[in-house]
């Protein structure tokens, strides 16, 4: 149900869950990862291409408004993943093994346990500070102006605009970076909900 998500809101954004009772109240750590998938609509064909979704505009919307916009602004990256074709279940091309993607992500993460290494608590780019990133991340001139035109555009919440650029620095970390690029930020752009 919506209150069980609303629910989420202060852990996703405090790392803790606080239960509170007339005499006292207790923290409990809570950092956690957070993956979770929705239809696009009650029947689940809006948006496809090869079927046509059966929902009327307004059940479209109201399916839409179970996560409110608090709740959608706190996730980081928002992936539309189409209906695969049929043919492209027996396509033999060889893909990135999960033995070189692991080592990528390995890789990113030691760089980022380096850059936080004096800071106590912190040792990757989601538990830092947005403020810190945006002043210490080596975000490029042309990547902060295409960020600060995005977040006019998007109307970006602060809270979306530091996420964006917590993305984008993981993705340059991804890279290989010491920076971040425009290239970074317009992909970390393309992960936020188009109605935010």
């Amino acid at each position: 149900p919506r209150s069980v998500l609303e629910g989420l809101r202060q852990p996703m954004e405090d790392g803790r869950v606080v239960i509170s009772r007339a005499s006292m109240s207790v923290a409990f750590p809570a950092m956690f990862t957070l993956v979770g998938a929705t239809n696009p609509c009650p029947c689940g064909r809006f948006g496809d291409g090869t079927a046509a979704c059966s929902c009327s505009a307004s059940d479209v919307e109201r399916y839409a408004k179970r996560i409110s916009g608090p709740l959608a602004d706190r996730i980081d990256m928002h992936v539309a993943v189409g209906r695969v074709a049929l043919s492209a279940l027996a396509d033999s091309r060889d893909a990135e093994s999960s033995a070189d993607i692991r080592k990528r992500v390995c890789n990113a993460r030691a760089r980022q346990r380096a850059r936080y290494a004096l800071m106590a608590g912190i040792g990757c780019n989601a538990h830092v500070p947005g403020r810190w990133i945006d002043a210490h991340g080596a975000v490029t001139a042309a990547a902060r102006t295409l960020l600060h035109r995005a977040a006019e555009g998007l109307t970006l919440s602060a809270r979306g605009y530091h996420r964006v650029l917590k993305v984008a620095r993981t993705i340059a970390d991804l890279d290989e970076s010491a920076s971040v690029s425009a290239a970074h930020v317009g992909e970390a752009l393309r992960y936020r909900q188009a109605t935010m």
